[in-house]
């Protein structure tokens, strides 16, 4: 017999005997509830993870980190004010844009959409969209009117490269034949998609000037786009830019548009946690009954180990050995299992969707349409710490109860 006797008792006391299947059955489903609720929330929390990272890069790939915005709601002098954003050290890049509200119509389809004048030389420093051309080009040139849309636009548009669509906008045009709205021609000349629903229905993209010229903002812009080397400290940093720059103008960051958003994205996660923590924690707690059933099958065993010589502490010891064992080996099936399924998620459940014929996530309702993962290794060890931390607190109790066995009552009828 090895030592510490503790530790060689406690392993002996785990392996089934013939006469106590029931108890090894249930430590058996002991640990496997401990596996799945470990691998549950491990799954989960980065699914979740990569549900806020998709988000995060999507969004933030076609708002920008800050934007500056006259006081009067236009910047008509930009370039001296795009050159003051740029100078500062911790900017990576700036672009002026028109933004507008329009109806855009092709034949019989119409549909209102937001259109974006960006400047080709400025976009790529604070944007991807012109990146992710899947039909056509990006090449907008001013005073040709070429327009880039979304791909769910140009189907609901039915519209494909080289075809001529209206933009028609809000403010009127009054001549001698009456009022008419102001309408401008543009051809097709590529179709995006970022993979968000609300961009790809809902956004179209032409040349700044082009744009300019159909909102009727002269010279003038909707406002200058920034991006930063730290989209984490916009709040601050747009401060801190708008102080330099010549003149009166707001600096607003992507957390006053869209943290709601994120807020509530990092609820659902933490309440996705404790919900899925109580899972684990039922499972731990069936350690409990385990353990009570194992105290009572071995009071004899016991009272000879105390008759022998083994101190209460010794006796507690034995038991909570046992449980945090159950623990020990439920969480580690649980970390390899959800540690293997969070890593091919966004596999399996493609092979899933094939096999059913089923669509999980469908991109007219969802902003994301694929189960995106991002696996952190600081969530592994807390939800590893919180499994084997509850697996050991559910062994105190039948450890307790065991060590305060006596002997002379314990043996009386043996």
């Amino acid at each position: 017999m090895f030592r510490p006797v503790e530790l060689f008792i406690g392993l002996r006391y785990t392996r089934a005997r013939r006469r106590t299947h029931f108890v090894s059955f249930i430590t058996l489903t002991s640990m496997i509830g401990i596996a799945l609720g470990v691998a549950a929330l491990i799954t989960v929390l980065s699914v979740m993870n990569g549900f806020e990272r998709e988000l995060r890069e999507r969004i933030l790939g076609m708002v920008s980190h800050a934007t500056v915005h006259g006081l009067l709601g236009t910047v008509t002098d930009w370039e001296p004010v795009l050159a003051a954003a740029e100078a500062h050290p911790r900017v990576l890049g700036a672009a002026p844009f028109v933004e507008g509200e329009v109806m855009i119509t092709r034949g019989s389809q119409v549909s209102g959409t937001l259109i974006r004048g960006v400047h080709p030389e400025f976009e790529p420093r604070v944007s991807r969209v012109l990146e992710q051309i899947i039909d056509g080009h990006g090449g907008l040139v001013e005073g040709e009117y070429g327009i880039v849309l979304g791909s769910a636009l140009a189907r609901q548009l039915r519209a494909r490269v080289g075809d001529r669509v209206n933009i028609i906008t809000p403010e009127a045009r009054i001549s001698v034949a009456g009022v008419a709205p102001r309408m401008r021609r543009f051809t097709v000349i590529g179709i995006f998609e970022v993979g968000m629903y609300e961009y790809d229905r809902t956004l179209a993209v032409a040349h700044l000037t082009d744009a300019a010229r159909v909102m009727s903002l002269g010279e003038g812009v909707t406002g200058i786009r920034l991006q930063l080397d730290d989209m984490m400290a916009a709040p601050w940093l747009a401060h801190d830019v708008a102080r330099q720059l010549p003149g009166d103008y707001r600096v607003l960051d992507w957390t006053r548009q869209h943290a709601n958003f994120f807020r509530a994205v990092q609820t659902e996660k933490t309440v996705m946690f404790v919900i899925l923590a109580l899972i684990v924690a039922v499972a731990a707690f069936n350690i409990v009954s385990t353990l009570v059933m194992v105290v009572r099958d071995k009071q004899a065993d016991i009272a000879i180990l105390r008759t022998l010589g083994l101190s209460p502490g010794s006796v507690m010891t034995v038991f909570i050995i046992q449980g945090a064992l159950i623990g020990l080996v439920g969480t580690t099936l649980g970390v390899a299992g959800g540690v293997a399924l969070a890593l091919n998620v966004e596999n399996i459940v493609p092979a899933i969707e094939a096999l059913l014929s089923i669509e999980f996530l469908p991109a007219d309702v969802y902003y994301i349409s694929d189960l995106p993962s991002d696996l952190r290794q600081g969530d592994v060890w807390r939800i590893t710490l919180m499994a084997l931390g509850l697996s050991l607190l559910a062994t105190l109790y039948p450890a307790w109860r065991a060590a305060r066995t006596q002997p002379a009552e314990a043996l009386r009828y043996e």
